[in-house]
């Protein structure tokens, strides 16, 4: 079976909806801004990159319907600001995701040029927004197939494999993953390869992986929902624990089954590392820190905000506190199978007060090293994280810190 997380043709775009998975296939189209604004908001389309990549689309899809209809003003100053009112709408979405954020930033900066350009029109406006909205499309998949490559090198030269079995396992959290489609590599978390779990993608492509394990990740429960099924579909040898099993993980079966890294997302990386992720992600960079394992956060570039200083001024989205008193899912029928029905069921005793915030923010000072597409950085002699040469015009020539 052949699933899509994101299908897009020029003026078409429909998003997999990621609360109905994994029981249940169903693709919603986005035919406007407020569409992608409701998807975004209540989880229909979710991680940091998918988010970022979403919204652009979504507008270009916008764009070329009213090319379309004919109904293009010849006023570069209306198109440039029909352009800069939607990017603006869909920032409001999810507040803590940075990729949006910086994918607003560089459309807005091609819609302005463009719209400098002497003798320019609304139509090259157009064009120029949505071959850039499309490129960003492509450069998620590449710079996703670099981070998983990064990470699984980077894990093999660090960790101490078994002697008899050079194979290490590998602890994940939320969703960061892939699913493959005809035309292009699309994802759940990603429109790419997948960053966390592009890596466990990798060192399983390599035959490095012994097992990954991932947690349900409460109160969603992405990893139940969409890293098990992604694990179970790639036919990646995978175990699903509860996030309050993590640390008994650690010491029960770390040696055994040679965990050997705890690898996550991230949704902001701040200018000294701090990095905001799904709610979950600190207690098990402790653990980490704890049973001497390392901890890696894989993201792209995009997901490094230079202007957040530290993690104290990451502005973390707390969610309604009915999502952690209920949960949904399909009906189980008598016999034990899984039937059809899907239903909502409460889960916490009423009238009980509730706490939901969607992220937490790991201190730098627990994080081993980032992993990106240009390379894997790792902390200084001063034990600080600098991300100076990964945005310098060489990039490319980047190599691991502990090689310079």
């Amino acid at each position: 079976m052949v699933l899509e997380a994101i299908r897009y043709s020029r003026g078409r775009l429909q998003i997999l909806d990621q609360l109905r998975l994994p029981h249940v296939t169903v693709y919603e189209t986005i035919q406007s801004s407020q569409d992608a604004w409701h998807a975004i908001r209540s989880m229909r389309v979710r991680g940091a990159p998918a988010i970022a990549i979403v919204a652009a689309l979504t507008v270009a899809v916008e764009l070329e319907g009213l090319r379309l209809e004919d109904r293009i003003s010849p006023h570069v100053s209306d198109t440039q600001k029909f352009i800069f009112e939607k990017l603006e709408y869909l920032l409001t979405s999810r507040p803590t995701a940075v990729n949006l954020t910086d994918a607003v930033t560089k459309l807005k900066k091609v819609v302005f040029e463009a719209a400098q350009r002497s003798g320019a029109r609304g139509g090259d406006v157009i064009d120029a927004y949505i071959l850039t909205a499309e490129q960003m499309l492509v450069d998620d998949v590449k710079d996703n197939e670099a981070i998983g490559r990064h990470g699984a090198d980077w894990i093999m030269k660090h960790t101490s494999p078994d002697q008899t079995d050079p194979t290490v396992s590998v602890l994940t959290h939320c969703n960061t993953g892939l699913i493959e489609d005809s035309h292009f590599i699309s994802s759940l978390a990603t429109a790419g390869y997948g960053t966390a779990l592009g890596v466990i993608r990798a060192l399983h492509g390599s035959s490095s992986l012994r097992r990954a394990y991932c947690t349900e990740t409460r109160p969603y429960n992405q990893g139940s929902r969409l890293t098990a099924f992604e694990l179970v579909h790639d036919k990646i040898p995978a175990t699903l624990i509860t996030d309050s099993m993590a640390a008994a993980l650690l010491r029960l079966k770390g040696v055994n089954e040679n965990l050997g890294a705890i690898v996550v997302g991230a949704d902001r990386v701040a200018a000294n590392g701090d990095t905001a992720n799904k709610i979950g992600t600190y207690q098990l960079a402790v653990l980490a820190r704890q049973h001497g394992v390392k901890f890696l956060v894989a993201a792209p570039r995009t997901t490094i905000d230079l202007k957040t200083l530290t993690g104290e001024d990451i502005v973390i989205e707390e969610r309604p506190g009915r999502e952690v008193a209920q949960i949904t899912g399909p009906l189980y029928q008598v016999g034990g199978t899984v039937g059809s029905e899907i239903g909502t069921m409460a889960i916490a005793a009423q009238g009980i007060e509730m706490w939901n915030p969607a992220f937490d923010v790991t201190p730098s000072d627990f994080i081993d090293a980032i992993i990106t597409e240009v390379g894997v950085v790792e902390k200084g002699p001063d034990g600080l994280f600098t991300f100076q040469d990964i945005f310098s015009s060489d990039a490319s020539r980047f190599k691991y810190s502990s090689e310079r």
